[in-house]
């Protein structure tokens, strides 16, 4: 099994730790902010006090950090990532993060001769607890081969797309079809409900017809009991939908629905929900319409 530096404890970061170490791999992890000693106890990794400490004399290290500035500053900093990591480890970001950000730690790990691959995950709270991530990675086919040991344990399925920086392209194409379910479904709950439709039976319908979707499936109930308790907190739809935009403004693809949702995110954002789950973006949509979506 294989020595693993780990940096980054929050949600998502403790789950994959969690599963890393229950799969037999040696974790030491680093976390930016304050964790009580419990938090590493309870994922079961050893814990180290600095960057540098987290990534020397390790087989892989692996990040899963909250934004580009989160990038810019644990791992391309003088005091990063690069700057300590040995030569001989194998490198992986899980963050969500721009892909021009992504290209800058390419390069900065090519000029070291770093092996490394960019490999963002889709899932959420549950998904990372449960080992049940999917992940899109790109990178050098043989060093994906030479990593796949330790992505498995963490995911569902893994993607390998080719080049390095395709996993966060690749990321970012997803998100936007993410955004567009939760923005449709709040728009057809809140539509039903003006129109006088049982919620109950319009997901119902929704469960089995050929447009059906597991996040019309889960986020549908939740909406229904009014429970917008975060797996994935808006203010990081918010960030994930702000990227989306910048990438196909830059590659000049037109992207109208996600900029709709982008406005319809920016407002339960600025209505203090940014704590709240994703889907509190649908709250908007009702309060605009007078509608309450609670079904009791």
């Amino acid at each position: 099994m294989a020595r693993i530096g780990f940096l980054g404890l929050g949600t998502m970061g403790q789950g994959m730790v969690k599963n890393l170490v229950a799969a037999g791999h040696d974790v030491t992890a680093w976390n930016r902010g304050d964790r009580d000693d419990a938090v590493f106890e309870a994922i079961g990794a050893s814990r180290a006090h600095s960057i540098a400490e987290a990534v020397t004399g390790f087989d892989f290290v692996l990040y899963c950090l909250s934004d580009d500035a989160a990038v810019r500053d644990v791992v391309l900093s003088d005091s990063g990532v690069v700057a300590s990591v040995d030569a001989l480890s194998i490198v992986i970001d899980l963050s969500t993060i721009d892909p021009n950000t992504s290209a800058e730690e390419s390069a900065a790990y090519a000029e070291k001769g770093i092996r490394f691959l960019d490999a963002p995950v889709f899932g959420s709270k549950g998904e990372a607890a449960n080992g049940g991530l999917w992940i899109v990675v790109g990178g050098e086919r043989e060093v994906f081969d030479a990593a796949e040991s330790v992505l498995t344990p963490i995911s569902e399925t893994v993607h390998y797309l080719g080049v390095s920086g395709n996993g966060s392209k690749m990321k970012l194409v997803g998100n936007l079809v993410v955004a567009a379910q939760l923005e449709a479904l709040g728009e057809a709950l809140t539509l039903a409900k003006k129109a006088g439709l049982d919620l109950r039976d319009v997901l119902e319908v929704f469960a089995v017809t050929d447009f059906r979707s597991p996040i019309f499936d889960g986020v549908g109930a939740a909406v229904i009991a009014g429970d917008y308790s975060p797996s994935f907190a808006l203010k990081l739809m918010r960030k994930d939908a702000r990227l989306v935009s910048a990438f196909a403004d830059r590659l000049g693809a037109p992207v109208p629905g996600a900029s709709a949702t982008l406005g319809t995110i920016e407002k339960a954002v600025d209505a203090g929900w940014g704590d709240e789950n994703a889907s509190a973006l649908i709250k908007v949509l009702a309060r605009e319409a007078d509608a309450d979506l609670r079904v009791s």
